[in-house]
């Protein structure tokens, strides 16, 4: 074990300039464009990985596992920050872990190492480094996903709002198009707000719907039937003929609504 600890302080010491080394020859392989600071940020990243990885030969097998974990999950977030797919970074994996194996398999062989110590110094790095991909890759889709839910919640937001028109009379103009997320949105964080508004009058309006399924019209006329309860009396208004037709196969009976062609119309309709 002793030449294999010799290896593993010699990798520490001079992670700097062998990765500097490996790195000249694998950014061939790279077809991207690499900025001054993104390739600084690669060199720094590839220095802590191999000292992560040299360490590992001085520690046990769940120990190093830990380690490098913690180290890649992190990696994961910051890669979703910088680049959108991480394909780009990917492509070249492949030939710059070889690359990278070569290197160390040459520096484990300068030093001595027996056939059988160079087999398990290979294998120790390539295991670690493979479980370092996978919870990088984890952790990059994890951050990615949470981003898009973030990003659709304002999205939701920004396309459901209550907007007041006169004392007592507030419009919910929906926009796009409505799906699953978007009604779930609309019950469970639109329409608990209504009352504390003070609204008494409540028009939806549906002329800025650009499509709509008979589930989610099912759902859209329990907000009607929900806010009734609560005492509010709702209007509905540009339900244009395509949206009228879901309606219908819906089995929603319109008789039971107040449905005005515009929100004009809806608004004289109250005579306040």
């Amino acid at each position: 074990m002793e030449p294999i600890l010799k290896v593993s302080n010699y990798l520490v010491d001079n992670a700097e300039t062998i990765i500097n080394e490996i790195l000249d020859v694998a950014l061939k392989n790279v077809t991207i464009k690499i900025t001054p600071e993104e390739l600084e940020r690669a060199i720094q990243k590839n220095i802590q990985f191999l000292k992560l990885l040299s360490e590992s030969l001085q520690e046990s097998t769940d120990s190093a596992e830990e380690v490098l974990k913690e180290w890649s999950k992190q990696n994961g977030e910051e890669e979703a920050k910088v680049f959108d797919q991480f394909s780009s970074v990917m492509k070249p994996y492949a030939i710059n872990r070889l690359l990278f194996l070569q290197k160390i398999s040459k520096i484990a062989m300068d030093h001595g190492l027996s056939t059988e110590d160079v087999v398990y110094v290979n294998n120790r790095f390539c295991y670690l480094m493979d479980l370092s991909m996978i919870e990088t890759i984890q952790s990059y889709e994890s951050y990615r996903d949470k981003l898009m839910k973030d990003h659709q919640k304002e999205i939701n937001e920004l396309s459901a709002p209550i907007v007041p028109i006169q004392d007592g009379v507030a419009v919910l103009p929906l926009i796009g198009a409505i799906d699953y997320t978007r009604v779930q949105h609309l019950l469970n964080y639109v329409v608990p707000t209504i009352p504390s508004l003070k609204v008494d009058h409540l028009i939806i309006d549906f002329s800025g719907i650009l499509a709509i399924d008979t589930e989610i019209a099912q759902h859209i006329f329990t907000i009607h039937n929900v806010l009734g309860l609560l005492g509010i009396h709702v209007l509905f208004s540009g339900i244009r003929p395509n949206l009228s037709m879901t309606v219908v196969k819906a089995g929603i009976d319109f008789t039971s609504f107040n449905t005005y062609g515009s929100v004009k119309q809806a608004i004289d309709s109250l005579k306040l």
